[in-house]
């Protein structure tokens, strides 16, 4: 088995009521027993460790720090990670956080460069140009409001590697393909990942039905996407395809990738695209499926 990179549920909630949330759709109740279990804390501390362990021996290289909310609300859990993740053999040295900015200071950023180890910051953006609208489709409270193009530069001041995961919302749909370039090269991405939203079809659960209906309307139309994908192929040198299929390429300096499988979808695949430790200490290989679990 060949593991492209470890997906780290971080426990906690989420301040942001996102309109198009996956995780609101996905999101499995597991049991908490790297935190919550005390009286065994020294079994899963070791659980999760061989966990850790498993996916480096299977040649997955990257951590990702992640989950159904936003992980910088846990920072009690990212300085676990960080401690357990120095107590394998051979620990993941290549570690990234998703975030969508919310908490996200100085402070934070020095703890996740010094202690944790992070070395690439994935900022989920749902309309990069404007943080007011940005919130608006995030649902970001307002003692969280941030100034995006603020974030971004101290973001680099802190010399972290800057990756852009745009959700593509219809707001993209407002500017040409090169100026959606062109302001990402401004912000100081390293990277670019164009995440076209999914959503699940096959279910009648009302809240799964809103959530639903909110993206049929309200997601990129195919036409920006499709000529993003062009932008990047004719004015992008190719660079290489990734395990899970999907093809890299460097445009203007950084590098792009559009992922229309962010769910792992696709079936025919000699390669995981990722593992997902949960807080159970336990990894599974879908973020839909329990019935995935690995061990």
């Amino acid at each position: 088995m060949k593991v492209q990179s470890l997906s780290v549920v971080v426990p906690g909630g989420c301040p942001n009521k996102c309109k198009f949330c996956v995780s609101d759709i996905h999101k499995l109740e597991v049991k908490n027993q790297i935190e919550k279990n005390v009286r065994f804390s020294d079994l899963y501390q070791n659980d999760y460790m061989k966990r850790l362990s498993f996916a480096r021996d299977n040649g997955c290289n990257v951590a990702i720090l992640t989950g159904d909310g936003e992980p910088l609300i846990n920072m009690d859990f990212l300085e676990k990670f960080s401690w357990m993740n120095k107590g394998i053999p051979s620990p993941f040295r290549w570690i990234e956080i998703q975030t969508s900015g919310v908490s996200l200071n100085e402070e934070k950023l020095r703890f996740l460069r010094n202690t944790v180890g992070v070395t690439t910051i994935s900022l989920s953006l749902s309309d990069m140009f404007r943080s007011i609208n940005n919130h608006r489709i995030n649902g970001t409270p307002e003692k969280f409001l941030f100034d995006i193009q603020k974030l971004c530069e101290l973001i680099k001041v802190y010399d972290f590697n800057l990756r852009l995961s745009l959700n593509m919302t219809s707001a993209y749909d407002e500017y040409r393909t090169e100026e959606i370039f062109e302001y990402a090269k401004e912000l100081g991405a390293n990277q670019i990942t164009f995440r076209v939203l999914y959503s699940n079809n096959d279910s009648t659960d009302s809240k799964i039905e809103e959530i639903n209906d909110w993206i049929c309307k309200n997601r990129a139309s195919q036409r920006i996407i499709d000529e993003l994908k062009s932008y990047t192929k004719l004015r992008g040198h190719f660079l290489e395809i990734l395990p899970f299929g999907a093809s890299r390429y460097a445009v203007n300096g950084m590098s792009v990738v559009v992922d229309d499988d962010c769910m792992s979808t696709s079936v025919d695949k000699d390669v995981l695209k990722y593992l997902i430790l949960r807080p159970d200490c336990k990894l599974y290989s879908k973020w839909d499926d329990l019935g995935s679990i690995l061990f």
